[in-house]
């Protein structure tokens, strides 16, 4: 029982980290010749899971899915496909690019009646939310409590590597804040030194300038 309640207190105290938990899920339209691209983020070495399903689609049409990184790095590629999976992990923080492009089926030589929009279900998990808890606790045979607080702990250690994120992103953006004061003054300076110098040679030339006309001694 005290074991219970423990866990019991340790859940009540992760449980509003759960905010942290990326999952997003959406729905769209799709022409049957047409390409729709969804952008998205991930951190570092964090597992990125997608799920995607294609309804109304004909033979006389097919739909190839690409993800890519900002570096046109291929993450995952399939080609005439109308539903599946993929997973894959980034080096370092980017943005990643989810594809779907619809074409006619060159096997009907352009044949066929008049496709209607297709629609996409497209799911992206990050993190713990990609993890396979259920296959984790078959193989290393782990009751439910073991499995929760293996939950609870993979989920600290993420909401740990996001505030170390946001903490190197801080120290990142203060410093370049600190280098662009720096440089601000340093061209104020600057400035004012062109500009003092320029209102003394103007002085001195229409001062030359006078006693040339003999308007001054």
């Amino acid at each position: 029982y005290n074991e219970y309640k423990s866990y019991l207190s340790m859940r009540s105290v992760f449980l509003p980290l759960l905010l942290f938990v990326s999952v997003s899920s959406l729905s769209f339209k799709l022409s049957p010749e047409g390409t729709r691209c969804i952008k998205e983020e991930a951190h570092k070495d964090v597992l990125v899971v997608g799920e995607f399903t294609i309804e109304n689609l004909q033979e006389s049409h097919q739909v190839d899915i690409k993800v890519t990184d900002t570096r046109d790095q291929v993450l995952f590629s399939k080609d005439k496909s109308d539903k599946g999976k993929f997973a894959f992990t980034l080096d370092d923080y980017d943005m990643f690019s989810i594809c779907f492009y619809a074409k006619r089926n060159t096997e009907f030589g352009g044949r066929g009646p008049p496709a209607q929009d297709l629609n996409v279900k497209l799911t992206v998990k990050r993190g713990i939310e990609a993890k396979s808890y259920n296959e984790l606790a078959k193989a290393e045979k782990l009751k439910p409590m073991e499995l929760e607080l293996q939950k609870l702990e993979d989920l600290a250690q993420a909401i740990v590597s996001d505030f170390a994120y946001m903490k190197s992103r801080e120290k990142l953006m203060r410093d370049t804040n600190e280098s662009t004061n720096s440089r601000v003054l340093w061209f104020s300076v600057f400035s004012m030194g062109v500009l003092m110098g320029l209102a003394l040679w103007q002085v001195f030339y229409l001062k030359r300038f006078f006693k040339a006309k003999k308007l001054i001694e």
